[in-house]
């Protein structure tokens, strides 16, 4: 079978309860006709791998658990080792709708007026024809201040700076690959202040997402009040070591 241009990576620990019905619905949409799909298995304890193997994909299974960031430069590794082109990053947990897919890699490969592919497409669920389920008060404070932090330091306004669901080029995801280029426990804002500040072209597109129906969130209990500052922290740390330092310049060429 030929090899695509479009890699599919979705990171996954114990997803045994969401998984089918995503895997099926990406069936129904066609994804297979468009882009190669691997399922990082992130160490799961459930029948998450025996999910993955029945229905034929394609699978990178952990000994140890990652975590999110670390199963998901996996992919990273795997597609710039692969020779892929595209990425598109979404998540194992049914939040994602599949239909995002086409419009993500369509939107990769369209071209600005100056002949510029864009290097990271965000799926947004603030922009108009978006459709999503209701956030809580302090994620939508969190995604404010972010926004407004992503806007001071690099000029652009970026609606939802922590979205998960993304298409990346090649050029995105080898800069991901390479070693400490991507936080691993808890990319997110942070690394598009990095890409931005590094002069990576970022646009958004209107996205589709659900709630999740069974699982834990990897933002559930007391994590948010460790998360909320260790982002600070990690994103003014990202600023001074690009702005400050001058640290990364050798990705700054388009």
């Amino acid at each position: 079978m030929e090899k695509k241009d479009l890699l599919i990576i979705m990171p996954a620990h114990n997803e045994e309860k969401n998984l089918p019905g995503l895997l099926h619905q990406m069936e129904l949409e066609g994804i297979s006709r468009m882009a190669d799909v691997l399922i990082i298995n992130d160490a799961s304890e459930d029948a998450t791998a025996r999910i993955i193997t029945e229905r034929g994909y394609k699978m990178v299974s952990n000994v140890f658990c990652l975590g999110y960031g670390g199963a998901i430069q996996v992919g990273y590794k795997y597609a710039v080792q692969q020779g892929y082109q595209y990425v598109v990053q979404m998540d194992s947990d049914g939040q994602h709708d599949p239909c995002n897919i086409a419009v993500l890699y369509q939107r990769l490969l369209c071209q600005d007026g100056t002949g510029r592919q864009p290097d990271i497409v965000l799926g947004s669920r603030y922009l108009e024809g978006s459709r999503s389920f209701p956030l809580s008060a302090a994620k939508r404070m969190a995604h404010w201040m972010f926004r407004a932090l992503i806007r001071l330091m690099t000029g652009q306004t970026i609606t939802d700076p922590t979205t998960g669901l993304q298409g990346l080029s090649r050029r995105a995801f080898s800069c991901y690959a390479q070693y400490n280029n991507f936080d691993v426990k808890y990319p997110d804002a942070n690394m598009l202040m990095q890409m931005l500040l590094l002069n990576f072209r970022v646009v958004e597109v209107p996205a589709i997402m659900h709630l999740r129906k069974a699982g834990t969130s990897i933002h559930s209990g007391l994590k948010p009040l460790w998360y909320m500052p260790r982002m600070i922290f990690s994103t003014l740390a990202i600023v001074f070591r690009i702005k400050g330092l001058k640290i990364g310049d050798r990705n700054r060429q388009a």
